[in-house]
């Protein structure tokens, strides 16, 4: 798997968008794939609950008639975290800062989203741990 493909569109959203402080892209099963995080961020544990997050929220989706899930965003009183499906077996976490226009940022990730699940599903791609995340 290209990590610096992925690094590289993390990181352009946080330069296109305002706001944005960190980003992961993780399995849809928790596994940490890629991270662009602060050292305050503990990747990993990001990753795992932006997929249980994601996960109800396809359910939700589901179970409510409203279609495939395409994002969640949840606003704190310092920010807010969106998640985003990245096809069927992976997703794309986004924390944002107070500032953070949500509008943008869903507007700018499209076509983010897209060209991370090319990334994805290249052939050679296989879900790999982070480098940083390797078990050694």
């Amino acid at each position: 798997m290209d990590h610096e493909a992925l690094t590289r569109e993390m990181r352009s959203l946080r330069e296109q968008v305002t706001g944005v402080t960190d980003t992961a892209v993780a399995a849809a099963d928790g596994l940490l794939i890629a991270a662009d995080t602060a050292g305050t961020i503990e990747p990993e544990g990001l990753a795992a609950i932006a997929a249980a997050g994601l996960g109800l929220a396809r359910r939700t989706a589901e179970a409510t008639g409203r279609g495939t899930l395409r994002q969640t965003v949840t606003h704190g009183s310092h920010g807010c975290a969106a998640f985003y499906a990245v096809g069927e077996t992976a997703l794309l976490v986004v924390l944002g800062d107070e500032g953070i226009d949500v509008d943008q940022l869903h507007e700018t990730t499209r076509p983010a989203l897209a060209r991370i699940d090319s990334i994805l599903t290249a052939p050679e791609a296989g879900y790999e741990p982070a480098p940083a995340a390797r078990a050694v």
